[in-house]
């Protein structure tokens, strides 16, 4: 029985070694320092913010919104503004930055990038024997502007032989 009860006591002691040596490496570990994280494009980021967005859009517009103009082969200190262009083979973004990186205008054209579903029900419910042929997602962005970003559906219908040529906004809201 003696013989048992110490290889008791080691079992609780190795589990007893084994949570205090936990226990010091989770108190041990290192602070970090805090982090400060600048975005000087963030009104440009929210005002073009759409959930409904295709993925292709999304990526783009963070990728020129992440751009870092000072780090580019092009900037030079005596320039006030910088074009640049983002590629995709789905679309494009002509972006104007400040000589401080930060988005003052965009021109943004995509081509077949799928539909929010606003604009899909939209459209099926005014044109019903029509198909979708081809769409064109245009977004304007000024930063000096009261309504800075402007979103513009571009569709093709076609229905047999005939076609037509509609707008829409991202909520699927004609335009004329």
């Amino acid at each position: 029985m003696a013989t048992s009860r110490k290889k008791q006591l080691k079992i609780v002691s190795m589990i007893g070694l084994l949570f205090m040596v936990w226990g010091i490496q989770l108190f041990a570990q290192d602070t970090l320092p805090a982090v400060t994280v600048i975005s000087y494009n963030y009104k440009y980021l929210k005002s073009i913010n759409d959930t409904n967005a295709a993925q292709p859009v999304k990526m783009l517009q963070k990728h020129s919104a992440n751009y870092d103009i000072k780090s580019s082969e092009f900037y030079e200190e005596e320039y006030d503004e910088y074009i640049i262009s983002f590629n995709i083979p789905k679309g494009e973004i002509l972006a104007t930055y400040d000589k401080e990186g930060r988005i003052i205008r965009t021109a943004e054209r995509f081509k077949n990038v799928g539909l929010p579903p606003s604009v899909r029900e939209a459209v099926s419910k005014k044109y019903p024997e029509w198909s979708i042929t081809k769409d064109f997602y245009l977004v304007n962005y000024y930063t000096d502007s009261k309504n800075p970003t402007k979103k513009i559906y571009k569709l093709l219908l076609e229905n047999g032989s005939k076609r037509l040529r509609i707008k829409t906004n991202e909520k699927g809201e004609f335009i004329e």
